[in-house]
């Protein structure tokens, strides 16, 4: 194995595939790294994205994210606050003259699997250098078996890279609430495995946001009906992902004679 790549995310994005997510970047999501960084983190980036590096050189970026529940907020302002925007808005304010585009295959309840089964046609229709795929927390609570969790990441990996589309893993959130009702810590392990295996960068939001419980800088244990706390929590972690993929994008060699133009 070359080596990993383990970093983070969580909480509800954007729903209904397709939808492209925009608007300025303002300073009420804006964070500071003090608030959003971890003290002594993982942050190698040993896998890189060469579809990503290719797409950014053409000056055109798709990104696609794929996921259930956790990647949304709710009401009107959700789209434009959870992370997928967030990540939207970080990437062009730190690639001047490439245009950035991030669109959604997002439902709640979805399965490894069941996002598999309609996601040829998602790639077809976004054509991203990147997919993001969050996913596991839905087989947790259904106890999928793990084989067979494991085993639609495959399938979903090569998908993708069959389809120009480079990867990057999105583990569960981590929720003191509901740690001990749901057993994550399989799926999680089989996440990183499967990563490893295909050497995909995972952003282990997981354990990100179980230091920021254990450091007092998010309150995820008391229920509270304001967003105002989770779409902090999303723009860390859109600001966040937005550098694991550049930082992973300048590991990759540019490489234009191969395949379509990512992106287009």
């Amino acid at each position: 194995m070359k080596g990993r790549l383990i970093f983070l995310l969580a909480l509800p994005v954007v729903a209904g595939f397709g939808q492209i997510v925009s608007g300025p970047m303002g300073p009420a999501w804006a964070q500071p790294l003090t608030e959003c960084d971890v003290p002594n983190r993982q942050n190698e980036i040993d896998f890189p994205l060469p579809q990503v590096s290719r797409a950014i050189a053409a000056k055109h970026l798709n990104v696609l994210v794929l996921g259930a529940g956790s990647s949304q907020l709710p009401g009107p302002s959700g789209a434009k606050n959870a992370y997928p925007a967030r990540l939207q808005q970080a990437l062009a304010a730190k690639l001047p003259g490439v245009d950035v585009k991030v669109a959604t295959d997002v439902k709640p309840t979805r399965t490894a699997l069941e996002m598999v089964k309609t996601l040829k046609p998602s790639l077809a229709d976004a054509r991203p250098a990147l997919m993001i795929w969050q996913t596991a927390t839905v087989d947790a609570m259904q106890a999928v078996d793990p084989d067979q969790f494991s085993h639609a990441l495959d399938k979903g990996i090569k998908i993708a890279r069959s389809a120009g589309a480079d990867v990057i893993l999105i583990n569960p959130q981590y929720s003191p609430r509901t740690e001990s009702m749901i057993a994550l810590a399989t799926y999680v392990e089989n996440l990183r495995w499967v990563a490893l295996q295909h050497e995909v960068p995972l952003f282990d939001r997981f354990n990100l946001m179980k230091a920021w419980a254990d450091l007092g800088t998010f309150d995820l244990y008391s229920a509270t009906k304001k967003l105002d706390m989770a779409e902090r929590v999303h723009g860390c972690l859109g600001g966040l992902l937005a550098d694991l993929v550049l930082e992973a994008s300048k590991a990759s060699v540019p490489n234009t004679e191969s395949g379509r133009e990512p992106g287009k």
